[in-house]
């Protein structure tokens, strides 16, 4: 299986996790942070940080929830909560690495190229970039949400750089050649509902 794609996830909604969470429970809280670790972590990532960065959002993003956990009135809206604080996040980190970018010298322009040299962008991430990350996040929730079969049968269709072909897909699924068009569908169809459910 494509390793992009995640293991089954915790199957509790975010109201149920968060409530288990502001109990103490460990697992609830693993699984909160699995559920959405790739999505937070995707954001300063596309906002141009590096790994280290990226590393310090993250955990301040999820410290944050920790000290916010009582105080979140719509916990069903973690997700929203998570990427609103991470982009916020992102964006302090980057305006602190620009206001302490040294000041190029004529000689550093002359022997790295001013190109090199410029800035960090700081403006904010867009927001078509923080709705893809998002929509990109249901997707593969949903997708872990479904039975084993669907989950290799769309991943080999759809996860891969070149689909996989029916005879590839009947060697690592089982399914005869005539049943993957029914059963792609099926599937699809299982999928679509997971994705309504979720507010895609």
């Amino acid at each position: 299986m494509d390793r992009d794609v995640p293991a089954r996830d915790d199957e509790r909604n975010d109201g149920v996790l968060l409530a288990a969470c502001r109990r103490g429970d460990a697992t609830a809280w693993e699984s909160l942070v699995n559920r959405y670790q790739r999505l937070i972590y995707a954001i300063p990532r596309r906002a141009g940080l590096d790994d280290d960065q990226c590393a310090d959002v993250f955990q301040r993003t999820f410290a944050l929830l920790v000290e916010h956990l009582e105080r979140i009135d719509q916990p069903e809206r973690v997700r929203a909560w998570l990427v609103t604080t991470a982009r916020r996040e992102a964006q302090r980190m980057r305006q602190k690495a620009a206001r302490t970018q040294p000041f190029p010298t004529a000689d550093d322009e002359e022997a790295t190229g001013a190109e090199e040299t410029a800035l960090p962008d700081t403006a904010p991430l867009p927001d078509a970039a923080i709705l893809q990350l998002e929509e990109q996040h249901l997707v593969r929730t949903a997708l872990a949400q479904l039975d084993e079969r669907c989950r290799q049968l769309l991943t080999l269709l759809f996860y891969r750089a070149t689909p996989a072909s029916y005879e590839e897909i009947t060697a690592a699924v089982g399914l005869p050649a005539g049943s993957i068009g029914p059963t792609r569908a099926r599937c699809l169809q299982k999928m679509g509902r997971l994705l309504k459910e979720s507010g895609f």
